[in-house]
């Protein structure tokens, strides 16, 4: 299981590089396109080698379409053939750990060898969203609970409930109760150092989101370094990170696209969710003080600019912070820059364009 953990970097790369995609809706645009972007960027992904394409649940935001990671993976995987394919994450306490079993187990069965099932405590929305997502009585994300829940979601995973216990003759399916199946490797994720201890006691491979609590990078990384204990998963620890990255064809171009993004972000901070605003909205808006202090700390926090620039900035990330994987989100208004930043990145380090051995992939078919 740790081959499929660990990558090799592509071109001059010094880690490997991966896509997290939100699947961000535009104003103007539709889920249905965004959707439509993220095959785009799946296969462009899988053509120019990166080594995954995550999918994030969020629930009740207009301007994210991936609140049904499973879905949209199966959806992926059915126009791809390599690239692995996982959730970044599942927001496990919206979930009975049974239906996240068949569900990673069926995308196994789809997609042998290429899925991982990335897990999260947060509920991935606000508390109103997480209790209707939930319904009554089921269980939150108080710390007990969580290492509860993943306990048995790995044990419907490897269809091991000891005898007498009230799960023993509850097996998820697809599933090895069927006959010799492959698994996907369990990740955890968190944006503090709850997670981080939690996945070197289990000796997990641990992805931090910098992409939205850099200040808790470097010590969340550290707690996992050295409070990690082999496992039969991992004989050492791997620290994936979550990255902002935008590249654009010019520099002024890259910090239109993420002040966009970064006003979708005020409003969703301020409880005005909504479609994300395009760069001309973002221009004209009338900030105020602490408005125009909040979009400029976050696009302090977004590697940005030409494709040189944002592959200076990415090596420097990996210099600060030793990761062994980079997990780029590009979040813009549009598709099409989306797609565009993910190009440029895999030219400036050179990766090689893999279009050849592509070109018998499936079709995109039109939503």
């Amino acid at each position: 299981m740790e081959d499929a953990i660990r990558g090799i970097a592509q071109g001059a790369a010094p880690v490997p590089l991966s896509v997290l995609d939100l699947v961000t809706v535009g104003a103007g645009s539709t889920a249905a396109a965004s959707l439509r972007t993220s095959v785009e960027i799946s296969r462009l992904a899988e053509r120019r080698g990166y080594h995954r394409h995550w999918v994030a649940e969020h629930h009740s935001m207009p301007g994210v379409a991936s609140s049904a990671p499973a879905v949209i993976l199966a959806h992926l995987a059915a126009h791809t053939s390599r690239i692995r394919l996982g959730s970044g994450g599942v927001m496990l306490p919206n979930h009975a750990p049974l239906v996240v079993a068949e569900q990673f187990g069926t995308l196994e069965a789809l997609a042998p060898g290429r899925v991982d099932l990335g897990l999260g405590r947060a509920p991935g929305t606000d508390g109103a969203t997480a209790r209707a997502l939930r319904g009554p009585g089921h269980f939150d994300e108080q710390a007990e609970e969580f290492p509860r829940a993943l306990a048995d979601l790995t044990r419907f995973l490897d269809d091991d409930f000891p005898s007498g216990h009230p799960y023993a003759r509850v097996h998820a399916v697809p599933g090895p109760v069927q006959g010799p199946a492959g698994r996907p490797p369990i990740w955890l994720l968190g944006s503090s150092g709850y997670s981080a201890r939690l996945a070197a006691e289990l000796g997990l491979p641990f992805a931090f989101a910098h992409h939205f609590s850099a200040a808790n990078t470097l010590p969340a990384l550290d707690l996992y370094r050295s409070s990690f204990r082999p496992s039969a998963v991992l004989d050492e620890p791997y620290a994936l990170i979550g990255v902002s990255a935008l590249a654009a064809d010019t520099g002024g171009e890259a910090v239109r696209q993420v002040r966009a993004a970064a006003l979708s972000m005020l409003r969703l901070r301020t409880g005005r969710p909504g479609l994300v605003p395009t760069p001309e909205e973002a221009e004209s808006y009338p900030y105020s003080a602490a408005e125009r202090e909040f979009v400029t700390d976050w696009t302090r926090n977004v590697v940005h600019g030409t494709a040189d620039e944002v592959r200076a900035g990415l090596d420097a990330l990996v210099a600060r912070t030793g990761a062994d994987e980079l997990m780029l989100t590009s979040n813009a208004h549009a598709g099409e820059a989306r797609r565009r930043s993910y190009e440029l990145v895999a030219d400036a380090y050179g990766m090689p364009d893999g279009a050849a051995v592509a070109a018998g992939a499936a079709p995109v078919r039109e939503a």
